[in-house]
């Protein structure tokens, strides 16, 4: 038998043992009430397809067809109503408080009949995973008071992340490759706040949205190490939207551009800024890299799943058409060939499932999720008397020192390990879902033959659909090169990315 020291050191040789059973350590920290959660979501995210999503995805894509610059607002008012967009909020910040990795299992939901539809609820959780991943637990209070309160009026109030430049898109994401890109969201520091001026663009649900996550930069010449993230709302003054795209899939979604004309943000909305990553253990360019994996970590693991949804889509689609279909005087789902193929559309299904489920584990244990997903945390936060939270919870969280416990907790105390972790199943998941995604498009286009084509069937929808995927969150080449960098090559020492 191996002593305790020698099986210490032979997992922790690469690859390393704790990131290939995240599924296993989580068997038993995980609350077994998430189990209890992800039933009821994707419960009603099914009721939400048949009711809302299904009869409305014929008539979104006629209208952006007929009105590119049309924006589906009445769908926001329904999902509104339905309460979708704080469903995933902590109850600490008045939300429902239902366990976030479980919104990988409705997104998959909605996206398998529109991924379109599926962005404009999924999006709006990206926006708050950015804010959430500043820590700064003031401004977190106030904009997730603004999202209750406009569930509660009938106003839908969205958050967006304002990420993307128009000459700076994935070098926006990797700090080896800020110094290098053209960056050009300058951030000001001024008395009392900041002055912005730029643009970004390709911000999904941007005209939509009341609350923007931007990320801007102190010095152009280091933008790495000069990260401000910014919370505005849509009434500032020297913000405008600008254009919306014209795209080929998922255009019910609305990509836009933002516009800043010396655009003043005080001080009270500065959610991170190089002055307060001075304040942490890490270097700034560190801790600017650190703060990115957060939100991509959890948002890949999400895009993982839109591709897993448009994979499922686009196989459910190809075999009702097989089970209807004859060919050669029997139908097309008895030839053997035919089954072969829907078996390979199955198997991308499910090993695209499994690679968002695994990132999510990640997280729950080593990330964004970790805090919420602790078993005492976890019961106390989800069944805590709401009047007793609102009491207690809101004057923490606006203190000074919510904010610094937090990025204690989760900045200070989150070792490299874990951001590598996280980062490269989150790129893992992405890759997979979305590369699933176009192949059983594809495979869908390729059984139903023209049929396919034909818009009842939506097999070519799919395709239009998944194809983006591929490329926003990271471009896929991109995931790949973090992926090798976080989980491939990391023990090498001769090892770089980014250098070509």
């Amino acid at each position: 038998m191996l002593r305790t020291s020698d099986v210490k050191a032979y997992c922790e040789r690469e690859p390393q043992f704790d990131d290939m059973i995240c599924s296993l350590r989580a068997i038993s920290k995980q609350p077994k009430g998430m189990l209890k959660e992800t039933r009821e979501v994707v419960a009603l995210a099914r009721k939400f397809n048949d009711r809302v999503v299904r009869p409305y995805t014929a008539e979104l894509d006629r209208k952006m067809q007929e009105d590119p610059d049309y924006l589906p607002r009445d769908f926001v008012e329904e999902a509104n109503r339905w309460g979708l967009y704080t469903l995933w909020i902590p109850r600490i910040f008045g939300g429902k408080g239902y366990s976030l990795p479980s919104i990988c299992h409705f997104l998959e939901e909605i996206t398998s009949v529109c991924a379109a539809m599926a962005n404009l609820i999924g999006v709006h959780y990206l926006g708050v995973a950015t804010l959430i991943a500043t820590w700064n637990t003031n401004i977190i209070q106030r904009v997730f008071n603004d999202v209750v309160e406009g569930e509660k009026n009938g106003k839908p109030c969205l958050v967006s992340l304002a990420l993307t430049e128009p000459g700076a898109g994935t070098d926006i994401e990797e700090t080896d490759l800020m110094d290098r890109g053209n960056i050009t969201c300058h951030a000001r520091k001024v008395d009392g706040g900041y002055r912005v001026n730029g643009s970004k663009v390709f911000i999904s649900n941007g005209h939509l949205s009341t609350w923007h996550m931007l990320f801007s930069f102190a010095d152009l010449g280091k933008p790495s190490s000069n990260l401000v993230m910014l919370a505005i709302k849509t009434e500032t003054e020297g913000f405008s939207f600008g254009r919306k795209e014209h795209k080929m899939g998922q255009k019910g979604c609305p990509a836009s551009e933002l516009r800043f004309d010396d655009c003043f943000i005080p001080d009270s909305v500065v959610c991170f800024d190089p002055a307060q990553a001075s304040k942490l253990a890490r270097t700034r360019t560190d801790t600017t890299m650190q703060l990115i994996d957060y939100v991509f970590s959890a948002s890949r693991a999400g895009v993982g799943a839109f591709g897993t949804g448009v994979a499922r889509g686009a196989y459910e689609a190809a075999l009702k058409f097989a089970s209807e279909t004859e060919v050669c005087g029997k139908q097309l789902i008895n030839h053997e060939w035919a089954q072969c193929m829907l078996a390979e559309m199955n198997k991308n299904i499910i090993g695209a499932r499994n690679t968002y489920v695994e990132s999510n584990y990640a997280n729950g244990l080593d990330g964004m999720y970790k805090t919420l997903q602790v078993k005492p945390i976890y019961y106390l936060v989800r069944y805590a008397p709401a009047v007793v939270l609102k009491k207690l919870v809101p004057p923490f969280m606006e203190s000074r020192l919510g904010t610094w416990l937090m990025r204690k907790i989760h900045c200070d105390w989150q070792t490299d390990a874990e951001i590598e972790r996280t980062s490269g199943l989150g790129s893992l998941a992405k890759i997979t879902g979305t590369d699933a995604g176009v192949k059983n498009a594809q495979m869908a286009l390729d059984l139903m033959g023209q049929a396919g084509l034909r818009q009842e069937w939506i097999a070519e929808k799919h395709l239009r659909d998944a194809k983006l995927m591929q490329i926003y969150e990271g471009t896929n080449q991109l995931n790949r090169l973090n992926l090798f960098k976080c989980l491939g090559g990391r023990h090498l020492p001769q090892m770089s990315v980014f250098t070509d």
